[in-house]
């Protein structure tokens, strides 16, 4: 029996990949997503699509469509600029959070 690896995401993550790895399209993104983290990152059509749509309606990405490498249309993000000052906030705000559950989990620490 083939064990199951737990990959949750904290609130906000998949965005804030989605928006480091513009411009591309969703299948793009999810790809891109899946090779950058060495396959320990696998992101479903029900939460990319979503996702998706929410920074498209926080102008955060804006979308056009354009032909793909095989020649069908899709529809490419971009990440606009306040998209890139959301972005920069969010994982500067991740950094600082990781820094600290780092330092809780080192051992010496108490």
């Amino acid at each position: 029996m083939k064990k199951t690896v737990q990959r949750d995401l904290f609130p906000g993550a998949l965005e804030m990949m989605m928006l480091k790895r513009q411009p591309l399209h969703g299948y793009a993104l999810v790809q891109q997503i899946k090779r950058t983290s060495h396959d320990l990152l696998q992101i479903e059509e029900g939460s990319l699509y979503p996702a998706l749509q929410r920074l498209l309606k926080a102008e955060l990405v804006k979308a056009e469509w354009a032909p793909s490498s095989t020649n069908r249309r899709v529809r490419i993000y971009k990440l606009t600029a306040a998209g890139a000052k959301h972005l920069q906030r969010k994982v500067s705000s991740f950094e600082r959070m990781l820094e600290g559950i780092t330092r809780v989990l080192s051992p010496g620490e108490s």
